[in-house]
């Protein structure tokens, strides 16, 4: 069931829009999760996405409609969540960098294997263990189960400057922040 607040995050918008209506939103997988604090967009003009190549086995999902999710391993070792903006075929997309963790602690904290709030989904790879993002959820619809996106419920300060964790492209200032908090993975 599509709730009302999910309906205000329009995902046919450029990824640098969606990227900052999503800093203050509430976001949970199967109940677990919290508010988001920090986005970083990619669009497929962006030597920094892994779009900028074209169409390939591993980044098919965000060549396809927005609001869905894009997880992929990265280096590796941890999974990361990405939702895709813009229409069908143009490859963009917002990472979720890190979450104020306000529902499933305990599990996130399971999960982690760290008590430290700051600590639970303070990165991308961080969020995704904590909030059990595997290659499965890749594809999956963002107003349906295991997702509850939920817009923000009212006005933030935002942050913004460059992106962290890439060598091309370093100087835009697509990294998206809630001004003071400190759930965030790195500070401004």
């Amino acid at each position: 069931m599509k709730s009302a607040r999910t309906a205000r995050i329009d995902f046919t918008r450029d990824a640098l829009d969606v990227a900052r209506a999503l800093i203050g939103a509430t976001l949970l997988v199967d109940g677990v999760g919290g508010v988001i604090v920090e986005t970083e967009a990619y669009d497929a003009s962006d030597p920094a996405s892994h779009t900028f190549v074209g169409p390939t086995p591993r980044n098919a999902t965000m060549f396809g409609p927005g609001g869905h999710a894009y997880v992929y391993r990265s280096y590796g070792l941890h999974w990361c969540l990405n939702f895709v903006c813009r229409e069908a075929g143009h490859g963009a997309g917002v990472l979720i960098r890190a979450i104020e963790p306000t529902e499933g602690i305990e599990t996130m904290q399971s999960r982690r294997g760290v008590q430290p709030l700051r600590l639970l989904c303070a990165g991308p790879g961080r969020l995704a263990q904590a909030l059990g993002i595997t290659r499965e959820h890749d594809g999956c619809a963002l107003d349906a189960p295991p997702f509850d996106l939920r817009a923000a419920a009212r006005d933030v300060t935002l942050v913004c400057g460059p992106r962290i964790g890439i060598s091309k492209a370093i100087h835009q200032p697509w990294r998206f922040g809630l001004a003071g908090s400190p759930f965030l993975s790195r500070r401004f």
